[in-house]
């Protein structure tokens, strides 16, 4: 199957997610793997089912194929945090070296699974390079921004530009550290692309020099609110232009979001994206959108 449209809005053709089933599997294994890899509190597996199946209904229900990536006894919890361990480029797949080396197992993982289903690979960032697919946003097929910080650094991004070749324009953009060196700032962390003019962003932490860049290909800015950055306001999935799927109880970025023209869906993620701080565009891997 050929990989397609690259951009961050698109309507979603074909997404790969990890159920809890297969992340989480087990009470046993939450209660070993959660304090470890610093989730919140440990999440609770039969709602989290309940959970997970609904959001996917969602994804399901605006005419996305949803591909169930296995389960694995080298998997942990992070797992079910899909879009990390692969990236999408226009000429196959990508497999990360993952910055948290827990998780280094997923890439070939995945890769197997989505490479049997018809997906094209093109290579794999080796050590030292460090690279996590929330660090990537592309803007269309030509324009990628690239987050250098935690997960994602220098001798990464280098390998990344040489796989995609010069006709990709890469622009790095310098994330701040978090308050441990074992939590996770993603480049969407702190912006959503929401359509070819438009993105969610926390302006506080954006560079200058990437708003600027942003601003010079035409994109305008909703901005999340200061209380509702910390609850993962800015994570929000474009399952098509303008059309949202996000976390329920955000209620001021939503009425932002529905200002600037956008359709928005929320869902419960008390089990499967607060506790493990990981919001829907962590829970999916778009692999073809429009």
């Amino acid at each position: 199957m050929k990989l397609a449209g690259f951009n961050e809005y698109g309507a979603i053709k074909v997404v790969a997610v990890r159920t809890p089933q297969a992340a989480y599997q087990s009470d046993a294994k939450i209660k070993d793997e959660w304090q470890t890899l610093r989730f919140h509190e440990a999440p609770k597996l039969a709602p989290a089912i309940v959970e997970h199946e609904t959001f996917l209904g969602m994804l399901k229900a605006g005419g996305a194929e949803v591909l169930s990536l296995p389960g694995d006894d080298s998997l942990t919890l992070d797992s079910i945090y899909a879009r990390d361990a692969l990236l999408v480029s226009p000429k196959g797949l990508i497999l990360c070296n993952m910055g948290r080396a827990s998780r280094n197992n997923e890439p070939q993982i995945n890769a197997h699974f989505l490479n049997k289903h018809g997906f094209p690979l093109l290579g794999r960032i080796e050590k030292p390079g460090t690279i996590e697919g929330g660090d990537l946003i592309w803007l269309d097929a030509t324009k990628l921004a690239v987050g250098q910080g935690p997960r994602t650094n220098a001798e990464g991004i280098r390998q990344l530009q040489e796989l995609l070749g010069d006709e990709v324009e890469v622009h790095v953009v310098s994330l701040p550290a978090p308050d441990h060196p074992d939590d996770v700032f993603h480049l969407m962390s702190m912006i959503s692309p929401l359509d070819r003019d438009l993105a969610l962003i926390y302006r506080p932490l954006m560079p200058d020099s990437f708003l600027n860049w942003l601003t010079g290909l035409g994109i305008s800015f909703v901005e999340v609110p200061e209380e509702e950055f910390i609850p993962m306001g800015c994570n929000v999935l474009a399952v098509g232009p303008r059309d949202t799927l996000m976390l329920d109880r955000l209620p001021l970025t939503k009425a932002r979001l529905e200002a600037a023209g956008c359709r928005v869906q929320t869902y419960v993620g008390d089990e499967i994206s607060r506790k493990g701080e990981g919001g829907p565009t962590c829970l999916t891997r778009p692999l073809v959108r429009e």
